[in-house]
């Protein structure tokens, strides 16, 4: 059967989300994951609509890849097609040719997983390395240790500390409480968990956001962030390891993150906090 690429419509994003969660494996390198969907979902349904795109082989879903920003498509694969050259091939064909509707023309870049062929098919057709990622990753087999932070679940009631928290740390104003209300409502928020770290004094301090995948299956973090008045003092790590308790908690079989490289002191406050990093990434970006 031939394989075919298509942009889902918003009442297809559940069963998009359930097959990403099904893909999940702690046997592979990182990948896109359904809380890169939940977060995005902050835009509203129709915009993570229209941001997804697929491919299916006799209306099975064989990849699935996600515009995050209109020049940056990040995708992954079914777990029997990483290796095939047929998938590959025609998620290669589509990705390149900016008439096939899946990236623009100009400057662009691709993330696929480390070891797909995808990522390597790309390389030979010319697109160069482009950005370097470092994935983190925290075994959750044992208990983790207890923050020295106190740390509460947010509600839609209880979101407004929380937003603040992330538009210090982001320098994003644009982080309203509608603004998480609407992130919340999406599918993959079911299966996630919005924390705020408030110190001694019970000031807001820290805050993350971690995506369950199903029991047995990597939980991402995404995104974590401390408060621009807060840095330096450990919350960071405090809020890292609440994270990875509430996974364990929600049945999670490690949890990941992915940052740039650059970012050494985002890499440095992860593996303060029992996250081990793996080989980088490399995105592929259209050759000039």
């Amino acid at each position: 059967m031939p394989i075919t690429s298509s942009t889902p419509a918003p009442d297809r994003l559940a069963h998009v989300v359930a097959t990403l969660r099904a893909w999940q494996d702690e046997a592979v390198p990182l990948q896109l994951h359904p809380g890169d969907l939940g977060w995005f979902w902050r835009f509203g349904t129709d915009a993570v609509a229209a941001a997804v795109r697929t491919w299916s082989r006799d209306d099975e879903l064989v990849a699935i890849g996600f515009l995050d920003g209109p020049d940056a498509l990040r995708l992954t694969l079914t777990p029997g097609a990483w290796r095939s050259d047929e998938v590959a091939r025609q998620v290669v064909a589509d990705v390149v040719d900016p008439r096939r509707g899946v990236l623009p023309e100009g400057a662009v870049v691709v993330e696929s997983p480390n070891a797909s062929r995808v990522h390597e098919l790309l390389g030979e057709r010319g697109w160069p390395a482009g950005e370097s990622w470092t994935p983190l990753r925290r075994d959750l087999r044992a208990p983790v240790p207890e923050p020295d932070l106190h740390v509460e679940e947010v509600s839609a009631e209880t979101c407004a500390d929380f937003t603040a928290v992330h538009r210090s740390a982001w320098g994003n104003e644009r982080f309203t409480d509608e603004v998480w209300r609407t992130m919340a409502a999406g599918v993959p928020s079911a299966e996630a968990r919005c924390l705020l770290g408030r110190d001694a004094s019970g000031v807001p301090v820290a805050g993350v956001t971690v995506w369950s995948a199903g029991p047995g299956r990597p939980g991402l973090l995404e995104p974590m962030g401390v408060h621009a008045e807060h840095r330096g003092r450990g919350y960071g790590r405090a809020i890292c390891l609440a994270a990875a308790s509430t996974l364990r908690a929600l049945g999670a079989s490690s949890a990941q993150v992915c940052t740039p490289t650059s970012l050494t002191s985002a890499v440095a406050t992860y593996r303060s906090a029992g996250y081990e990093p793996g080989p980088v990434r490399l995105d592929r970006t259209r050759p000039t």
